[in-house]
């Protein structure tokens, strides 16, 4: 039997319809997909995402054990922030595109992706240094995001503060104590409230009363793909680079990690690129449709039709990286459907 959130009946007693997601039975939508991203873009929806992996790193080492694990460098920021970042192989391939929250000096929350959670935490456990605690507290814990132009006055008035963009707060919610940080998935204003599993119930009610809509995951991959933001496993994996994702902003130069020497290798020579593209009306790209252009050819990894924009959107990789100006098709049913390059976010926010 697959896990499931711990609040999974609460879930089921509203109705959600369910499906695996990382290996977890989770909630995919309550009204349906459209309405509730409808509902993050013009006031707040809440997601139950205690799929996803969370760590906590301590004591005197902790700082160096996360620096040296991932790409970026945490010491570019400070106790009571968090940090995008990767988790690279030898190769310089993603094996886990990472959140940190960064929450007392000696003390980190690593958050993996629900699918990599348990080989991220396996990785750094090896690495860990005597006296450098590696704990698990995915089991112990429940995970909520609140997102939204309105999410930061719901979250305000259930847990008393709402932190700003990539900052990390403790927080309170009756006699439970919790962290909240300024992260999410959806590209609006919001947090992310971690709480004993032992609150979480009352907790999921708290900001449906304060008016929160209960979203589902489907949701979130439409309002993510609509910012850009890729997914491990279908637009960053073991045999790709954050280069050749277009974020190379993620890595930090200056210190070592894994994977630096290959991508020092790669800075220059890219063998594909993954591009943002567009489509008209509703011809959807789907994942695994072919795309070409003059010069090469590639797949779309994610694709589908934007809510917000009312057209079709897309991602692929395509190899040779092709020109700016370059035409792309996109073949959709046995038709090849010209696409537009476009910048990301595909919807400024």
């Amino acid at each position: 039997m697959m896990p499931a959130s711990p609040i999974h009946a609460v879930h089921d007693e509203m109705g959600a319809r369910f499906t695996d997601f990382s290996g977890w039975t989770m909630p995919l939508h309550y009204t349906g997909v459209i309405d509730e991203h409808t509902a993050v873009r013009s006031s707040a929806g809440v997601f139950d995402v205690s799929h996803l992996g969370r760590f906590e790193v301590a004591g005197p080492g902790a700082v160096d054990l996360v620096r040296g694990q991932l790409c970026n460098d945490i010491t570019k920021i400070e106790p009571g922030r968090a940090q995008y970042t990767m988790a690279l192989n030898d190769s310089g391939g993603v094996e886990d595109d990472i959140i940190v929250w960064w929450l007392e000096p000696d003390r980190l929350w690593v958050m993996p992706n629900g699918t990599n959670s348990d080989e991220i935490l396996e990785r750094f456990r090896s690495d860990a240094p005597a006296g450098v605690a590696v704990t698990d507290i995915r089991p112990s814990t429940t995970l909520l995001a609140i997102q939204g132009p309105d999410a930061p006055g719901v979250v305000e008035s259930v847990v008393g503060e709402a932190p700003r963009r990539f900052r990390v707060l403790e927080t309170r919610f009756g006699d439970r104590g919790g962290w909240t940080a300024g992260t999410g998935y959806t590209g609006e204003r919001g947090a992310e409230i971690c709480v004993p599993t032992a609150a979480a119930a009352a907790l999921w009610r708290a900001l449906l009363a304060a008016g929160a809509t209960p979203c589902g995951l489907g949701s979130r991959d439409t309002l993510r793909l609509e910012m850009g933001y890729p997914l491990w496993g279908q637009d960053l994996d073991e045999a790709t680079t954050p280069l050749e994702a277009g974020l190379g902003w993620v890595v930090a130069w200056e210190h070592d990690f894994v994977g630096r020497s290959a991508l020092e290798a790669q800075r220059d020579h890219l063998t594909k690129e993954l591009v943002a593209f567009t489509t008209e009306g509703r011809a959807i790209p789907r994942r695994g449709y072919t795309v070409t252009t003059s010069t090469g050819s590639g797949a779309v990894t994610s694709g589908n039709f934007s809510p917000t924009l009312q057209h079709g959107i897309g991602l692929a990789y395509i190899s040779p990286p092709p020109a700016e100006d370059d035409l792309i098709h996109v073949e959709i049913r046995g038709t090849q459907v010209p696409a537009r390059r476009s910048d990301l976010p595909f919807l400024d926010r």
